[in-house]
């Protein structure tokens, strides 16, 4: 009789090194952590683009963990009470009323903010134009389109509604499909008299960044070169984990910034900026160490 076994695989151990200049840029320690809306903004636009409420069992930047100030932020499992989880939640709803950095659920059903400037690589990936609407949206994501584009901003409720995708999985589906192509963002979380998203149009808070044309392949660059200044060092399958990138085109966009000189490939997968370009001393060690991840 033959069982079937299921292999936990463990995520490859930075050297110390690496890890310390994560450190500064994700905001991974007690001096430079985020406590307000201006600090979390400062924060999406030096990393580029950030996770909401990762911890530290996920790599890439977060705002949770930078709200903890410290590399081994885990969610707690009462996340109610928790004062960082809250603080994270807080600054969440103030950014979307704020409107100055993206905030929706992107590829694979990320939640993630996008710093103004990125805006245009992740469209071009993942962006849907309106000529392509009609053959890659779904049915019930077109009907919650065509009431946003008359109305301009609603309630969730009112927009289920008016749009008749009356049925609450169908529509969180249809919801998801829209904020993905990045077409559709939420614009205010309102709390009272019950909780609600107010939901509007992406290019209307974004419109010159959401109208701008980028290539694709120039995208897939600009997106690993805003994650390896952040990261230092990319281990394989980690920028596709964090971005939703597919693993061949997250290589591609590193490749690239090997071609220009702005990283190296130390071993099939692992990618480490230049020596030029680092901000503080990676040291000689850490590449054997990579290689053998």
């Amino acid at each position: 009789m033959t069982q079937n076994v299921r292999v936990r695989v463990s995520r490859p151990q930075l050297p110390p090194e690496i890890e310390e200049y994560r450190d500064g840029p994700w905001r991974r320690d007690a001096v430079r952590q985020v406590s307000t809306a201006f600090e979390a903004e400062r924060f999406i636009e030096e990393v580029g683009f950030a996770a909401c409420l990762t911890d530290c069992r996920r790599p890439g930047p977060s705002l949770y963990v930078a709200v903890c100030g410290r590399r081994d932020a885990v969610l707690p499992r009462n996340v109610q009470k928790d004062s960082e989880t809250s603080l994270t939640w807080q600054l969440k709803d103030e950014l979307i009323r704020r409107g100055k950095v993206y905030y929706a659920k992107l590829a694979r059903g990320k939640a993630m903010f996008l710093a103004p400037r990125m805006i245009p690589h992740f469209h071009a990936i993942w962006g849907l134009r309106r000529s392509e609407e009609k053959t890659r949206l779904s049915r019930n994501a077109q009907k919650i389109l065509r009431v946003l584009r008359r109305e301009w901003e609603m309630s969730t409720l009112d927009l289920r509604t008016d749009s008749g995708v009356t049925d609450r999985k169908a529509f969180t589906r249809a919801l998801d499909e829209l904020q993905a192509a990045m077409i559709v963002v939420p614009s205010e979380v309102c709390y009272l008299p019950k909780f609600t998203y107010i939901w509007t149009l992406g290019v209307g808070r974004f419109p010159d960044a959401l109208v701008r044309r980028v290539k694709r392949e120039h995208a897939l660059r600009e997106i690993a070169r805003c994650f390896l200044t952040g990261a230092g060092v990319t281990v394989p399958g980690e920028m596709a984990r964090v971005t939703g990138l597919p693993r061949p085109e997250a290589g591609l966009g590193n490749r690239a910034l090997v071609a220009e000189g702005f990283a190296t490939m130390i071993a099939p997968g692992v990618y480490k900026l230049a020596e030029d370009r680092w901000t503080g001393s990676p040291g000689s060690a850490d590449e054997p160490a990579l290689a053998q991840t």
